[in-house]
């Protein structure tokens, strides 16, 4: 059985995929083809594919999910901008990945976590670390375009946008898993 905590986070997980394979899919339709494109449309596959991981890992626990109306990376625009570019983009989506895979760790290393709940996070977690790998990868490719200077300027300033955002949600969040490790320990 789901209770409300749980039901909230996972929503927001699940929102925060749908919204995730929403970016990428548009992205991946504009984009002219070559590795980035073909990358980008895996990325987007897996966004979707976990938006699913979410919703069936809710249902297996008894639940429905939540209609949530913003997810996390929908407060990056009003902290950092909207990305002028493909390394702008690809920056900010690394920035946003590393957050997302800490917070999935972070999830499952509550004690007497529901085995529906962990064995989502770890499938997912699997995809997340190739998100971050061939992201890396795509943006050594553009240090000649773009120069290693104004990439690290862009990551910086990315961060530091995360970090506003996160620490904006983080009460919530902390709450929420304060009290499910309160719970089950």
């Amino acid at each position: 059985m789901i209770d409300d905590n749980d039901l909230w986070i996972l929503s927001y997980y699940r929102i925060s995929e749908i919204s995730g394979a929403l970016f990428f899919g548009r992205l991946a339709r504009s984009l002219k083809p070559g590795p980035i494109q073909h990358d980008m449309t895996k990325h987007f596959s897996d966004e979707a594919l976990h938006a699913w991981y979410w919703t069936d890992c809710i249902e297996r626990l008894g639940g429905k999910p939540r209609k949530l109306l913003e997810a996390y990376q929908d407060q990056y625009l009003s902290a950092a901008g909207m990305p002028a570019n493909l390394m702008e983009v690809l920056s900010l989506t690394q920035v946003f990945e590393r957050r997302v895979i800490n917070q999935y760790a972070r999830h499952s290393q509550v004690p007497n976590l529901q085995p529906e709940i962990l064995e989502t996070l770890q499938k997912i977690m699997v995809d997340e670390r190739w998100h971050i790998q061939w992201i890396g990868d795509a943006l050594r490719d553009l240090v000649p375009e773009f120069g290693k200077e104004t990439i690290e300027k862009t990551m910086k300033r990315y961060w530091q946008a995360d970090q506003e955002v996160y620490e904006k949600t983080l009460q919530e969040h902390e709450d929420r898993i304060a009290h499910l490790i309160q719970k089950r320990s």
